[in-house]
């Protein structure tokens, strides 16, 4: 395999294709495909759930005949194995394709580099665009820590004051964060496959926890409540709007026709016991693998956030700041309950990332460091 190409600029092209199905692709991958003959772009595709199709095939459809003796541009390895659709690298193999230039390999450990493999044997040049591959692995975050992990990629989302602070004691009416930071949460909500929050912030708020971007999503946010006693109204909004995507994880203590009036009006209640009569955080995360749901989103109160934390089960923060100091000992942080100890046990972070949201205020994207 070649670590060298031509014309780098039908990659950047594939790529942005592949950010059009962002959102719409769970639990494949977003994926783009550009083929070239001649120094033409004869054929693009990129993937969504709803129109199956995967994007190479697109492309190949959209370039006929013209497809042999093409380059093909693709951000991620060719599928070998059939799923809802044929394998991409027989296809490929079938058209005539000359030469295909990857942006990365495909991180499932059963299937990674068989596709390559495949098309190197049958003659086919392959060429790894190496410089290509850390903004493809980042463009497909959820789906890689998923295929590498066997676990949704979860992310504790906070909108926070400069001194840490979530809300104040006595008036929580508006907003710590301006319009664009909260236009940019809807984004992030639009990325994610499961939002989670916790009773308190759903009997403070009376809040609805969903993707308001109107954008087109493979599968409905999945909203899920911790809930232990089973206290949701159900006139809440949560309930009342909802359609099969509405989880409450509970207890075994939880009353039996609380949890019947519940699945009446569209939830599903799951009982999954923890320490001191909690919900338990490491079998939902283990749930939602189970249903293949490749990323969660907290965005939950102090309390909920610290138990996420301490539990382990956090792999990323995103905080929005904002320019204000609530100040005092009793308006909540960030992360509540009991905290570490001693400076040297904090939680630490890798990674970190600084967003720009507006001229004053910003967020801080980072990776948790798990033990």
């Amino acid at each position: 395999m070649s670590g060298e190409h031509e014309r780098p600029d039908y990659m950047r092209q594939a790529l942005e294709l592949a950010r059009l199905g962002l959102g719409r692709t769970s639990p494949n991958p977003a994926v783009g495909a550009i083929l070239v003959r001649d120094g033409e772009i004869v054929g693009r595709g990129f993937h969504t759930w709803a129109g199956v199709k995967h994007a190479e095939i697109l492309a190949l459809e959209q370039a006929g005949e013209r497809a042999r003796g093409a380059t093909l541009y693709v951000t991620l390895e060719p599928c070998v194995h059939r799923g809802r659709t044929g394998p991409c690298a027989d296809a490929i193999l079938a058209a005539g394709v000359r030469r295909v230039v990857v942006a990365t390999e495909d991180p499932n450990p059963a299937v990674r580099g068989c596709g390559l493999r495949k098309l190197a044997e049958a003659g086919v040049e392959i060429v790894m665009a190496e410089e290509y591959r850390a903004e493809a692995e980042r463009l497909n975050e959820p789906f890689f820590h998923f295929m590498r992990t066997g676990k949704p990629l979860v992310t504790l989302k906070a909108a926070v004051t400069l001194d840490g602070k979530i809300s104040a004691p006595d008036d929580n009416r508006g907003w710590i964060t301006s319009e664009q930071a909260r236009a940019h949460v809807q984004q992030l909500r639009h990325l994610s496959d499961a939002i989670l929050t916790g009773i308190g912030t759903v009997l403070a708020d009376d809040c609805l926890l969903t993707d308001r971007t109107g954008l087109e999503r493979s599968r409905p946010l999945l909203r899920i409540v911790l809930d232990s006693q089973l206290r949701i109204p159900l006139e809440s909004r949560m309930v009342q709007s909802a359609r099969s995507d509405l989880l409450v994880v509970t207890t075994t203590a939880a009353p039996e026709a609380r949890k019947r009036q519940l699945e009446e009006r569209g939830a599903e209640v799951v009982a999954l016991d923890g320490p001191g009569g909690r919900t338990d955080l490491r079998a939902l995360i283990g749930l939602l693998a189970e249903r293949r749901y490749l990323s969660l989103m907290i965005e939950a109160g102090s309390r909920v956030n610290w138990s996420a934390l301490e539990a382990g089960v956090v792999d990323k923060i995103f905080f929005y700041y904002a320019p204000k100091i609530l100040g005092g000992m009793e308006a909540l942080p960030v992360a509540g309950g009991p905290g570490r100890r001693t400076r040297r046990d904090a939680i630490g972070l890798r990674g970190t990332t600084l967003h720009r949201i507006t001229s004053e205020e910003f967020a801080v994207e980072a990776w948790v460091i798990k033990d």
